[in-house]
């Protein structure tokens, strides 16, 4: 360890580098986080900055709960451990750069309430059948300014997806942010205005889903960071407001071999019979899939039919009213792309539940059921998606398959944080089945996802 951490040191004054943010994610998908100064680094990160496990059961409000025993325990101390091949410069701040860390109990065995160590453990799992995910994220988000102490959106000219320029970004903001992210090399290629006011997307290329999940952890919180320096919000909140569109996580997925040649097609213009077990996997799984996909109250109202958001478990050729849609590309192109993606869901366990899903259609041989047609909202033969997000949380605690497979201490802690959750916005708002938008959503969400 002492001789990476000397190259470290010696790579980060070359770069002109002299604190170090050491980040990893929290079960709610929020960035936890340290400065280490360069200087002491030996000190800072030898034995791994360490953190209270309190950290993975505290509510987005600050409440400190307890499950995995987290609380009982004495809310004891985990350490953490850097990949020193994953350092990036901050260009945004002169001096800085930041890494991903892992999460470590005392005794040194992997930690089972951080999502990192969870999606390890799922792609462990493909590695035993010879196969290596891969992933490529979209994700949607809004660019807010507050005006008398609420938060609207940026701009209001209607008709601009699929757009650049002034008119969708008055002041530049969102071109300075593209820019800064191709010097952080995370695989950003494009990026454009949306279909709502002030809602844009910035396109990440795939890669092997470890990877993908880490350079989309720190692509959501660089772009919350830079936006809030120059006096606005980014949210990736799924449904900001009632009067325009929603935010989406969508998730291409396909499997390779150790050679790195793509196993989803059949060699013809059909599919595999693993993409056809992956499939199989996600739709067994797919109410389970909706609390880690949705993880809010205010993500269920996005859903629902004729919303072009998924409706029920199904799926279809380069068909965008199922769940799992198969672009048309085919050869090494071909994938799987997941829709039901929420634009505040933790990048680490919403990869992790689609693999989870993927991979136990692989163990237990499921079997596919046959593509939708047109418009599949009435398709009847398959099963309605939890529409509610309590719902999606009994799928999910009733799903031993998925919460065996993720691990049992992390979907506990993500189901007590996420019933008080909704306990809190059940005693809050007065109408709780509205499908407006409420403050308390706002208030909750806008600013930490």
């Amino acid at each position: 360890m002492s001789s990476s951490v000397d190259n470290l040191k010696k790579e980060l004054k070359t770069l002109g580098v002299d604190v170090l943010q050491v980040m990893y994610s929290d079960v709610l998908g929020v960035t936890r986080s340290k400065y280490v100064l360069t200087s002491e680094l030996e000190k800072g990160v030898s034995h791994g900055p360490s953190f209270c496990q309190g950290v993975w059961v505290t509510t987005n409000r600050g409440g400190v709960l307890d499950a995995g025993n987290i609380a009982s325990d004495g809310l004891q101390d985990f350490m953490t451990k850097m990949d020193s091949s994953r350092v990036r410069k901050l260009p945004y701040e002169p001096g800085m750069a930041c890494t991903v860390v892992d999460a470590f109990n005392p005794d040194e065995s992997e930690n089972q309430f951080a999502p990192r160590t969870v999606l390890k453990k799922i792609i462990a799992g493909y590695a035993k059948h010879g196969l290596v995910p891969i992933v490529g994220p979209e994700l949607e988000f809004y660019i807010a300014k507050c005006v008398e102490g609420k938060f609207s959106r940026f701009h209001e000219n209607v008709g601009f997806v699929y757009t650049t320029g002034s008119m969708v970004d008055p002041d530049g903001t969102f071109l300075r942010v593209l820019r800064a992210l191709d010097q952080m090399e995370l695989g950003a290629f494009a990026g454009n205005h949306e279909f709502s006011p002030s809602q844009y997307e910035i396109n990440l290329w795939h890669g092997e889903a470890l990877d993908a999940a880490d350079r989309t952890f720190i692509f959501k919180t660089a772009i919350k960071d830079m936006v809030y320096r120059e006096g606005k919000i980014a949210t990736f909140m799924g449904k900001p407001w009632g009067d325009e569109g929603g935010s989406g996580f969508h998730l291409h997925f396909s499997v390779a071999d150790k050679n790195g040649q793509n196993k989803m097609h059949d060699g013809k213009d059909g599919l595999s019979e693993v993409a056809h077990s992956l499939i199989a996997g996600i739709l067994a799984n797919a109410a389970a899939i909706t609390a880690f996909a949705n993880p809010t109250v205010n993500a269920f109202k996005r859903l629902g039919p004729d919303t072009l958001a998924p409706f029920r478990a199904n799926w279809g050729f380069d068909n965008r009213s199922c769940m799992v849609r198969i672009p048309p590309e085919r050869g090494s192109g071909t994938r799987l792309e997941v829709r039901v993606g929420d634009g505040a869901a933790n990048p680490y366990l919403v990869i992790a539940a689609i693999l989870a899903a993927g991979l136990d259609g692989i163990d237990r041989k499921l079997k596919c059921p046959d593509a939708a047609v047109g418009m599949s909202y009435e398709m009847e033969s398959a099963p309605i998606l939890p529409m509610t997000f309590t719902d999606a949380l009994d799928a999910l605690e009733a799903n031993s398959q998925m919460r065996s497979q993720l691990s049992p201490e992390l979907v506990e802690t993500f189901l007590v944080l996420k019933r008080e959750e909704i306990e809190r916005y059940n005693k809050e708002v007065s109408d709780p089945a509205t499908r407006d938008v409420t403050q308390w959503e706002q208030d909750e969400y806008l600013l930490r996802y």
